[in-house]
C-alpha cells in the first residue's frame, strides 16, 4: 500500500507550515534518507527525509503553498512494484485549509493542484509531458520568491545544475546593473511576500513591546585590557594544517563577542535572577545558562543558542558561534539549536553603532545590546586620557528583574569586561 507523506509536527507548538520546495519530482526514485520536501517554519527551513525507499507517486500539495496544517496529507510514496493504479482516492489539496501557491488559480478544480503520473513504461509519455525538473535549494527559492527572480531563467552552478543562493544573488545584481540607467517616468513600488519567518518575527516583536514592561540600563566599559588579552591569545593560537588546502591556519580567532558570551554567562552565575522567565502562574528559574546570539539572515533575525556557556572555554564558544551562525544563514538550524535560551546578546558594534536598545526575546527576561568600541577622552586619576569605550545596554522585563538586580548584573559584567582576569577567579 502506498506510504502517506504528511506535514510533520516539527515542534510541539508547530501547527502549520509552508511547503518551500519538493526536492523530488513525481516519478523520481527515492532512497531511504533522501530529502523529499523542504518545510518552512517560523525559524528555519527543515528538510524532511524519506523514511522508506520507493518512487514519488503523487504530490498533493505543491511547492509554494502556505499554512499547510500539521498531519495534512501532502503526497504519496510508492513502494515495491506499486504503480499509480495503487493510489487510493486521497483527499485533494483543495480540501485542506491552506493558502494556494503563487500562480495557482484558487477557482480551478481540485484536480488541477494534483500532480501524478504512472511509473510504468506504457505511461512514460505522460511523465515526459510534465514541466522540466527545476533543481534549487530551499534558501535560493525563498530569496528568489522575495525578490521576484524567475528561477526558470537561471542556470545553476551546483550539482546537477542545482540553483544556489549565489546564482540568485548574481541575477539580482545583474538586474540592478541593467536597470540602473533607466529613469522611471512615474514612481513605482514592488511587493515582497512575507516569509513565514518574517511574519513570526513581526508578531513576536509586537507582543514583546505590548506585553513586556521594558526598562533599560546602560554602562560604558573600557576594553583596552580586553583587546590586549584577545590579541595575545590570537597571536599564540595553536596552528593546524588544513586537510584540503594544506595551508596552516590558527585553530581559533577570538572576538569581543566571544568573550561577552563567556562574561555574560559568568555574570548570570553570580546574579541568577536574570536567568528567569515570567509566567502567569509562577516565576520560572532556569538551571542551565544558555545564551542566544542574534544573527542576521536573508530571511530575518534568528537567535541560535550556545548551551551551558558557563562551562565552555573561549575557543570552544568561538568555534560554536561561527558554526551556528553559518548554519543559521543557510536556514538549516535544527529546532533544539534555536528554541529556548535564557538570555540574548545582540551586537551591532561591527556596523559602527555606538549605542542602542534591543527588544526582549520572549520568554526570556533580558537582552544585552552591544555597541562599537571607540576611543574617547576620559578622566583617569584627575587627568585627561584616551580610552576605548564600549557601551552595553541591558533591556529587562521589570516583572522578572528589578532595577537593583539589573544594575547588579551590569556591575558584575562591567568588572569582567574591564578586568578579564576576574573570569579566572
Amino acid at each position: 500500500m502506498p506510504i502517506e507523506i504528511k506535514m510533520p509536527a516539527i515542534t510541539p507548538d508547530f501547527d502549520a507550515g509552508n511547503i518551500s520546495s519538493w526536492d523530488k519530482a513525481v516519478g523520481d526514485k527515492v532512497a531511504k534518507g533522501d530529502i523529499l520536501v523542504a518545510i518552512e517554519t517560523d525559524k528555519a527551513v527543515i528538510e524532511v527525509e524519506a523514511e522508506s525507499a520507493g518512487i514519488l507517486g503523487q504530490i498533493l500539495i505543491p511547492a509554494g503553498t502556505d499554512d499547510v496544517p500539521v498531519h495534512s496529507l501532502i503526497g504519496y510514496l510508492l513502494i515495491g512494484n506499486e504503480t499509480i493504479a495503487d493510489l487510493p482516492n486521497a483527499p485533494l489539496a483543495a480540501q485542506i485549509s491552506a493558502t494556494p501557491a503563487v500562480g495557482v488559480n484558487p477557482q480551478s478544480t481540485p484536480s488541477s493542484s494534483v500532480t501524478s503520473v504512472p511509473v510504468t513504461a506504457p505511461t512514460q509519455q505522460l511523465a515526459d509531458k510534465q514541466p522540466q525538473r527545476l533543481f534549487t535549494s530551499p534558501l535560493a527559492r525563498r530569496i528568489a520568491d522575495q525578490n521576484q527572480v524567475d528561477l526558470q531563467t537561471l542556470k545553476g552552478r551546483g550539482p546537477r545544475g542545482r540553483i544556489l543562493r549565489a546564482d540568485v544573488e548574481h541575477a539580482m545584481s545583474s538586474k540592478v546593473s541593467n536597470t540602473a540607467l533607466v529613469l522611471p517616468t512615474t514612481s513605482q513600488s514592488s511587493q515582497v511576500k512575507h516569509s513565514q519567518i518574517r511574519k513570526v518575527i513581526a508578531q513576536r516583536l509586537v507582543e514583546s513591546k505590548q506585553n513586556i514592561p521594558h526598562f533599560y540600563l546602560s554602562v560604558d566599559c573600557e576594553i583596552d585590557s580586553l583587546k590586549g588579552m584577545l590579541k595575545e591569545l590570537n597571536t599564540n593560537a595553536p596552528v593546524s594544517v588544513n586537510s584540503i588546502t594544506g595551508s596552516k591556519e590558527a585553530t581559533y580567532k577570538l572576538t569581543i563577542n566571544d568573550f561577552l558570551v563567556k562574561a555574560v554567562a559568568k555574570a548570570m552565575e553570580q546574579v541568577p535572577q536574570v536567568n528567569s522567565s515570567w509566567s502567569d502562574s509562577a516565576m520560572l528559574h532556569h538551571d542551565d545558562i544558555d545564551i542566544s546570539i542574534a544573527v542576521s539572515t536573508d530571511a530575518g533575525l534568528i537567535t541560535p543558542i550556545v548551551c551551558q556557556a558557563n562551562t565552555k572555554g573561549l575557543a570552544s564558544i568561538s568555534t560554536e558561534i561561527r558554526q551556528l551562525a553559518a548554519t543559521a544563514r543557510k536556514g538549516q538550524l535544527q529546532t533544539h539549536q534555536y528554541q529556548g535560551g535564557g538570555f540574548t546578546i545582540s551586537n551591532l558594534g561591527m556596523y559602527g553603532i555606538d549605542q542602542f536598545s534591543a527588544i526582549i526575546n520572549p520568554p526570556q527576561a533580558c537582552i544585552l545590546a552591544v555597541g562599537a568600541g571607540k576611543q574617547k577622552p576620559v578622566v583617569k586619576h584627575g587627568e585627561l586620557a584616551i580610552a576605548t569605550l564600549m557601551n552595553l545596554t541591558l533591556s529587562a522585563d521589570h516583572r522578572v528583574v528589578d532595577g537593583a538586580v539589573g544594575a547588579q548584573f551590569l556591575s558584575v559584567l562591567k568588572r569582567f569586561v574591564e578586568s578579564p582576569a576576574h573570569l579566572m577567579l
